[in-house]
């Protein structure tokens, strides 16, 4: 089924999918990775895999704690995780349906590809970064190039729904219309741009510099020719960490930012996200966390409050200042307590207190400074913040979903 034949929606509702990371074991080596520190030491409580039975508790709690009726799967490389048929087959029966964040190389197999098929997978989120000798640089493996293609083809072969992952390095974005144009032939049902962020390991100093992260000018001129190639063909396309005030008009309903994340129904939930996020959830420690809410105080309260650190090391009185963990989850599905409002808070938390966007001057007058996180902290630092252009409309903008409620996204139940 062609992208244009897909069924699609304008309608904008709070995104059901969770996230599982089993553990950051991977057959690759890319530069820009989130997790790469802990992918080569070997000794991190994070890089071994965990346990099949680990993962499955983790599963049912996303199903039947947090309501999520998907999951985003991923390692390291969950392809290479040893009981991943098992996962993927009991996700599927408890009604949580199974997408696989992978970098494809195992799957150039076309008997792997079947089996996953047979197992119930729902589709791939495919990371592409690069193509030919490019992506055997950014991952750093020989004729990886040539693996993912393989992959490829037999999705469309198999008939197994995909969809593109691609971050924006220096070195992928002049590759960006190649890119688009495979996503094209091969049958790719969206495509994901993203910024090259500090998130986790990536934050190390001097892992982010002007020979691995292009401004967001350089990437723009990339990345409008691909967004206007692939809409032209039907596919859905969503750019993530990017201002809006930094891509064309017509390509601003394709921006999502912290604030429009939870309305991409392929992106996770903020509620659940807080949960498996820590660090009991992410390594091989014997134990779990309770589960908590969504962080329900106003953004001024966590003056005091490193984010990045009680997510993933604080105790739970300090994440949740003592409050009782499941009158909150109550609240949260009360009809009393919009969840539009809690989610925004949530955004807000982790754009202003996790990562420290910045704004310019011209950002205080923009008419979407409400809706836009501005530009993270240490792109700042590399570029400034001097591409920042204010955008004057006839009033400032306060809803979050603005421009993304006139985009076209594909609807699972179609696939």
């Amino acid at each position: 089924m062609g992208a244009n034949s897909l069924p699609k929606t304008k309608n904008r509702t709070i995104t059901k999918r969770g996230v599982l990371w089993l553990g950051q074991t991977c057959n690759l080596k890319c530069f820009f990775c989130y997790f790469r520190e802990k992918i080569d030491n070997k000794m991190d409580p994070e890089h071994e895999f965990m346990s099949i039975e680990k993962a499955k508790k983790i599963c049912h709690t996303l199903r039947y704690v947090y309501g999520n009726d998907s999951i985003d799967i991923q390692g390291g490389e969950p392809t290479i995780y040893p009981h991943i048929f098992e996962l993927i087959s009991y996700c599927a029966e408890i009604g949580l349906a199974p997408t696989l964040i992978t970098n494809g190389i195992v799957l150039a197999n076309e008997e792997m590809c079947k089996k996953f098929k047979d197992a119930g997978i729902k589709d791939f989120l495919f990371s592409i970064h690069g193509l030919d000798k490019t992506y055997d640089y950014v991952t750093g493996l020989d004729s990886g190039g040539i693996k993912q293609m393989k992959a490829l083809y037999n999705f469309q072969k198999l008939g197994i729904p995909f969809r593109f992952n691609l971050t924006m390095t220096t070195q992928t974005i002049e590759h960006l219309e190649e890119i688009a144009e495979v996503a094209i032939e091969t049958g790719a049902r969206a495509v994901n741009f993203i910024a090259f962020n500090p998130f986790v390991d990536q934050a190390s100093e001097g892992k982010r510099n002007t020979a691995n992260v292009p401004t967001y000018s350089e990437a723009k001129k990339h990345l409008t020719i691909a967004i206007d190639r692939l809409e032209a063909d039907g596919i859905e396309c969503n750019v993530r960490y990017f201002p809006f005030c930094m891509v064309e008009e017509r390509h601003r309903k394709n921006l999502y930012n912290f604030q429009q994340l939870s309305y991409d129904h392929h992106e996770w939930d903020y509620n659940s996200w807080t949960w498996t996020t820590r660090f009991k959830q992410k390594s091989n420690h014997p134990e779990l966390d309770r589960p908590i809410p969504i962080l329900l105080y106003n953004i001024h309260e966590y003056n005091n409050i490193n984010f990045g650190e009680t997510a993933v090391h604080g105790t739970m009185p300090h994440y949740l200042k003592e409050i009782d963990v499941y009158e909150h989850m109550l609240k949260l599905f009360s009809a009393d307590i919009p969840k539009d409002f809690l989610y925004r808070q949530n955004a807000k938390l982790r754009a202003e207190k996790h990562c420290n966007y910045q704004y310019n001057e011209a950002c205080k007058k923009c008419s979407l400074k409400n809706i836009c996180d501005g530009f993270h902290s240490d792109y700042a630092e590399i570029f400034g913040t001097g591409e920042a252009q204010e955008v004057v409309m006839n009033t400032h903008i306060d809803e979050p979903i603005y421009f993304i409620k006139e985009q076209e996204k594909i609807v699972d139940k179609g696939m």
